[in-house]
């Protein structure tokens, strides 16, 4: 595997998640890895004809997450160059299947995408996890997550307190949801931990109908799925949500 790292960030994190990485998988293209000054650039994979950029923020790559966060990269990557159908469904025709005569709103839409991507990444983690040991993600999971329910502001005369203030409530639950979905598909925490007194939180802010079916669905996700098989999931998936927001709030405008 060949890495090259520019824009004057560490190299060290992304040689090190290399050799953890090359314990059990490998990748055919060369990566390069680019840091970017801004600290709002967020972490991602490009995928090209002939190598892979990983990029990321000076902030990030110096932080204690760097070389988990470049293990997670390296595996969408290896996902990628395996044609895993979790990595090459077009998800703009999985949401155009989804919300064919629907109507949405901008933001419930981004849910949609959000929704696709996470499962994209429980398949990358299922490589992460498969190398690196658990705790990190687990303490960053939860650490996120006691994040989006850290700022509870007073509740109103006739309102209840919101637990999860300056995040999308619906958002947050479904973020929880596939974060437990990931722990416990690879057994890495027990019944007691912090993190599911978080995500009942989490979820007491989302209206019922809102989260329902989503945890189920991926706790289903099969490991080598058929990539029909994966589609029609995730269309299933994404009109569950969908129409869940309709039942709670009335049908949305454009």
């Amino acid at each position: 595997m060949q890495l090259r790292v520019t824009g004057g960030g560490p190299a060290e994190p992304f040689l090190g998640a290399r050799d953890v990485f090359q314990t059990e998988h490998d990748l055919e293209q060369p990566v390069e890895v680019r840091v970017r000054e801004n600290p709002d650039e967020r972490t991602w994979a490009g995928h090209y004809d002939d190598h892979h950029v990983l990029n990321i923020s000076q902030q990030a790559a110096t932080s204690a997450m760097a070389r988990e966060l470049a293990l997670h990269e390296f595996a969408h990557m290896h996902r990628h160059e395996h044609d895993h159908p979790s990595h090459v469904l077009s998800m703009d025709e999985v949401l155009f299947l989804a919300l064919t005569g629907r109507s949405v709103e901008r933001r419930v839409l981004t849910h949609c995408y959000q929704i696709a991507n996470h499962v994209k990444d429980i398949y990358a983690d299922d490589i992460t996890l498969s190398v690196g040991p658990t705790d990190k993600l687990v303490a960053f999971l939860e650490s996120e997550l006691a994040a989006a329910l850290a700022d509870q502001p007073a509740a109103g005369p006739s309102v209840g307190q919101r637990l999860t203030a300056g995040a999308d409530p619906s958002m947050t639950a479904v973020n929880a949801a596939f974060a437990l979905a990931l722990l416990e598909r690879h057994d890495a925490v027990p019944d007691d931990h912090r993190i599911y007194d978080l995500a009942h939180a989490a979820a007491e802010d989302a209206p019922r109908d809102r989260r329902r079916g989503v945890p189920r669905a991926v706790r289903r996700t099969r490991r080598r799925p058929r990539r029909e098989r994966l589609r029609r999931g995730l269309v299933d998936t994404i009109r569950t949500y969908v129409d869940a927001q309709e039942t709670t709030t009335g049908p949305a405008a454009d």
